[in-house]
């Protein structure tokens, strides 16, 4: 019994001539060059996948804006912020302090008011935590909220960049968000509501900031960022052509295809493993810091693009492993394949008298650069505009498919009531 892999045969030549032919020669080259890009592109593809959503999410303010947008609406991050804003205004106002001082000289008359003090004073701090949180729940703040991102992403590439200013920073081994802008609209409101006392309230720098993270490491990350942002945007398309090469090199091409999808399939598996083990490390990271209550709502949030897109690779995987299947010499996929195109060619063959006959011996004779200009097709519109969905595989792999259908049947309708293997004769090459 032989243990070679499909691979290893897939290098070895077969013959019954135990002599190498100079004709045998190109043909082993071009098994050996399909490994390689099939290797290449195998090590490459969860690297590649998450250098180009980097990429894409850091450096596209759109997309950046698109991605970080939702997290508002999350009543975790509106709690940390209000949470933080509300203290910001409370620590520098001892309301309770205040009405003593005020009614000093009624408490001294009245010893019993002094227990209106208390109440009066949660009734107020109560008022600040109201308009706070009204005000972060605002259509308002949800501009205000796009602003500062979009802010945020132009100071984050320059803090990847080394320039340390704007609403994100960085301060020593943190990354802190600044929530300035928020409290100044939270005084407006107050004031208008007739607190006045907030209206010239200091605030320290140290209470409009929100400590994001601890980041130790983020003079290397600074240095991978400069190195790997050039080559990011490109990568995820070299992959491409890399499979596609192998694909097109291969001499079993059902196989090749197969061993493509099933690469495929196990790198989704493995970004799935690794997005779960950067969550757990980034909520560690965020555990002690204003926004810890929040951090799994802001990975999801951030990564949602990443996380869509293995979810698509998964299942593009299987569906090539699948398409690799049908057309390979495998007797279930020889049968499938025999009975679906011969089922398909009758129907067109009842239609090959007329137009429909004409337009059929045409697709005949150009059938085989048809299907790759279908399957192409279905890949357009899956990567059309860099928003890949599973509702946008499932669209695409129904177009393909369709168009495959209705090829098939003008083959038949071109071919008349003659038998033909055609279908398998053409997928199995």
């Amino acid at each position: 019994m032989s243990n070679d892999s499909p691979i290893t045969r897939e290098l070895r030549e077969p013959t019954d001539d135990p002599v190498v032919t100079t004709a045998d020669r190109p043909s082993r080259g071009r098994s050996i060059a399909a490994v390689i890009c099939l290797v290449l592109a195998g090590l490459l593809t969860t690297p590649a996948a998450v250098a180009y959503w980097g990429q894409r999410t850091l450096n596209d303010a759109e997309r950046y804006v698109e991605t970080v947008g939702p997290l508002i609406e999350s009543p975790e991050v509106q709690d940390v912020i209000a949470t933080r804003v509300t203290g910001a205004i409370q620590q520098q106002v001892d309301i309770e302090a205040m009405l003593n001082t005020v009614f000093a000289g009624v408490i001294d008359d009245k010893p019993r008011l002094q227990q209106l003090v208390a109440p009066l004073a949660a009734a107020i701090n109560g008022l600040v935590d109201r308009e706070v949180r009204a005000f972060i729940a605002s259509d308002e703040f949800a501009d205000i909220w796009v602003l500062v991102n979009t802010k945020a992403q132009q100071t984050l590439q320059r803090i990847l960049n080394g320039d340390d200013s704007g609403a994100v920073s960085l301060q020593g081994e943190e990354v802190v968000l600044d929530v300035d802008e928020v409290i100044e609209r939270v005084k407006e409101r107050l004031v208008a509501r007739g607190l006045t006392i907030v209206e010239n309230l200091p605030i320290p720098e140290t209470d409009r900031q929100i400590v994001l993270m601890e980041a130790p490491q983020l003079k290397q990350v600074r240095t991978i960022y400069a190195f790997s942002n050039p080559v990011a945007q490109w990568l995820l398309p070299v992959v491409g052509v890399l499979f596609l090469a192998a694909l097109v090199l291969a001499r079993r091409r059902p196989r090749m295809a197969v061993w493509i999808g099933a690469i495929v399939a196990a790198n989704a598996l493995l970004l799935a493993w690794v997005l779960s083990i950067g969550q757990q490390m980034f909520i560690n990271a965020l555990s002690g810091t204003d926004f810890g209550p929040a951090s799994r709502v802001f990975f999801d949030t951030l990564l949602a693009y990443l996380e869509r897109g293995q979810q698509v690779v998964l299942w593009l995987g299987l569906v090539i492993v699948l398409a690799g299947w049908f057309a390979g010499s495998n007797r279930y996929g020889t049968t499938a394949r025999t009975t679906i195109g011969g089922g398909l060619e009758s129907v067109g063959a009842r239609l090959g008298d007329g137009p429909v006959g004409g337009a059929g011996r045409w697709v005949a004779a150009n059938v085989t650069w048809l299907r790759v200009a279908v399957v192409a097709l279905g890949g357009v519109v899956l990567l059309w505009g860099n928003n890949v969905t599973m509702d946008r595989l499932w669209w695409s792999l129904a177009l393909a498919l369709g168009l495959l259908v209705v090829l098939q049947v003008l083959v038949g309708a071109g071919r008349g009531r003659e038998p033909t293997a055609s279908l398998d004769s053409d997928l199995a090459t």
